[in-house]
């Protein structure tokens, strides 16, 4: 049985836990392999809609196991509301896993990352504030606390006690805050040992052992790769690995154990924070996209911004990520339009560019070359198989499916679980 990875193909928010439903019935194992709670899914089952930020979505489905792995980080405050929250609407969270080896955001953490953003003025990156960036640069600088230290008291306060060290200098006389006591710190951390205790365990070997007796583990990506601190729009990217590559590193399980790649993408392009977006709408066409998308953030209800759909990222994203499969989503969200552009190419400086640039300046600079498609005004959320579409929808999905790198296998055409289309088998 395979090891498949779901992962954003742009710049997030591309409706990954859709995917993850749709395939729930036929997994054992569902995996968040990065980033932390920045980031969030919806997913509507019936007439109830659960916010997921930190949770792998899997754990919505009965029988499955969700886990958090070693390339996450961990606000544990988040974590129990969230699994407070699922469990007072009937949801049962006992079988959550979480590796030992992720890092734990703490407060300092989050003070640092709002105060530094504030002190970075109009060069902002668009951040959550939410201690991400500076958990990752810990762990990188190999401070960092992880959940397995929580169980040593003498381990945890040393580690914090070091982090600390420089952190309240820079605290105190660069940001003119205050210092943040060790005590402070450790006495809250260890209040939550107790319960996390039955939750944490070695990870990767249970994956491993998992995969060895023939069930099915999915990885499922935070953020996207337009966000992937290596092969994103740095710097405006998040500080961990969002691609596929990601989900092996992330989570202790091999590269070649995994056999499918399943890219998400919308019907258009949407993104949150700072940075090169070379679709972006700033007409009535963005607010179209903005309202009828409901294109604000699961997590902080920022308003998105939106664009057309750019097939060189589609096609960067299938090439990063070695992507098998495709699954679109929000198809429905055209609904109405009359005609629907579709970047074919940049324009930069009178040159026609095919491919995403590797310089950040030639892509900040890039105007996008559209080629415009006939709309259609029917309601297609009833429709189940791709014939059940208007002609206009389908020539559309075709026309995309052409000039994006791999085969789009599903074609989400709602919000609800069982609004989506299957054209192939993403696990065959």
């Amino acid at each position: 049985m395979p090891a498949a990875v779901i992962i954003g193909a742009q710049w997030g928010d591309e409706g990954k836990g859709k995917a993850t439903d749709l395939l729930a019935g036929r997994i054992d194992y569902v995996v968040k392999f990065n980033g932390g709670n920045n980031a969030g899914h919806t997913v509507v089952i019936g007439d109830e809609k659960y916010a997921l930020h930190l949770l792998p979505s899997g754990i919505l489905t009965p029988g499955v196991t969700p886990v958090i792995s070693n390339g996450v980080v961990i606000d544990i405050e988040v974590l129990f509301q969230e699994l407070d929250a699922l469990s007072a609407r009937g949801v049962d969270v006992s079988r959550l896993r979480i590796s030992a080896n992720a890092h734990v955001i703490t407060a300092y953490h989050r003070t640092l990352d709002k105060v530094t953003e504030r002190f970075l003025g109009k060069r902002q990156i668009g951040t959550t504030g939410r201690g991400i960036g500076p958990t990752y640069a810990d762990k990188i600088n190999r401070v960092g606390i992880r959940m397995q230290d929580l169980f040593d008291e003498n381990i945890l306060r040393q580690k914090v006690e070091g982090a600390l060290d420089q952190k309240n200098h820079l605290l105190v006389k660069v940001y003119n805050r205050r210092a943040i006591a060790v005590d402070e710190i450790v006495t809250e951390l260890l209040s939550y040992a107790d319960r996390l205790r039955p939750m944490v365990v070695d990870t990767a070997l249970e994956l491993h052992e998992a995969l060895e007796r023939g069930e099915t583990v999915l990885f499922e990506g935070g953020q996207a790769t337009m966000l992937d601190v290596d092969h994103g729009t740095y710097p405006f990217v998040t500080s961990s690995s969002s691609t596929s590559g990601g989900a092996a590193t992330g989570s202790g399980i091999a590269p070649n154990r995994i056999d499918r790649v399943i890219g998400i993408v919308k019907a258009y392009t949407t993104r949150v924070g700072s940075g090169p977006f070379p679709t972006e709408l700033f007409d009535a066409s963005g607010d179209f996209l903005r309202e009828n998308g409901h294109e604000f953030g699961t997590t902080t209800g920022r308003p998105r911004r939106c664009g057309w759909y750019d097939a060189p990222i589609a096609r960067y994203s299938a090439r990063i990520n070695g992507v098998t499969d495709y699954v679109m989503t929000k198809l429905d969200v055209l609904t109405g339009l009359e005609t629907i552009p579709v970047c074919v190419a940049y324009d930069i400086e009178g040159v026609r560019v095919d491919e995403v640039p590797v310089s950040q300046s030639d892509f900040h600079h890039a105007t996008p070359i559209y080629e415009e498609f006939p709309g259609w005004s029917e309601d297609i959320s009833g429709a189940r198989t791709f014939e059940e579409l208007p002609r206009t929808a389908r020539e559309y999905v075709l026309a995309i499916e052409a000039m994006s790198g791999a085969r789009i296998s599903a074609i989400g055409v709602g919000p609800g679980r069982d609004a989506i289309i299957a054209r192939h088998d993403l696990l065959d």
